[in-house]
């Protein structure tokens, strides 16, 4: 299943869409294993406090990232438990925890829209672009920037 179509429309992607904090981001379906709830997370020891810790997913060691830390926000005092998007990067398995999953958006590529100047540094070094949506910014996650700070971490 490929994410962009084109035709007379132009090119489009579809995008997962999820809420961290109170900000609404988007990830290329392509990148998108899949969608779960994490349970029994065991802590890393010496990690950095945005790996939550890993986890056994169908047979696989998937490493936990805590998106609302990484992006330097509070935790949820929600009470609900996170939910999780499965994405790899070069062979290994990760799952970013955020506070809620929507719907898959189909969006086309010609509205998305460079990063705004005042958007949060925090999100905007993880962004590879907005879109303009009926009162709301929808931040694309580029998984790869969010992921590649993460090996650099765990190498260090």
């Amino acid at each position: 299943m490929s994410n962009k179509t084109s035709g007379v429309e132009g090119a489009m992607t579809e995008y997962v869409t999820t809420m961290i904090g109170d900000q609404l981001f988007g990830l290329p379906i392509s990148r998108v294993q899949d969608v779960f709830m994490p349970e029994r997370l065991t802590r890393v020891p010496l990690a950095s406090s945005d790996v939550a810790g890993v986890l056994n997913l169908r047979g696989r060691i998937v490493t936990a990232i805590d998106m609302r830390a990484r992006l330097g926000l509070p935790k949820a005092d929600s009470g609900r438990p996170p939910m999780a998007v499965g994405v790899d990067l070069r062979g290994e398995s990760y799952g970013l925890l955020i506070d809620s999953i929507g719907e898959v958006m189909k969006l086309p590529d010609d509205s998305r829209e460079d990063n705004p100047v005042n958007l949060d540094p925090r999100m905007a070094k993880m962004s590879a672009g907005v879109h303009r949506l009926d009162g709301q910014l929808m931040v694309v996650l580029d998984v790869d920037r969010v992921l590649e700070i993460t090996s650099d971490m765990l190498a260090a």
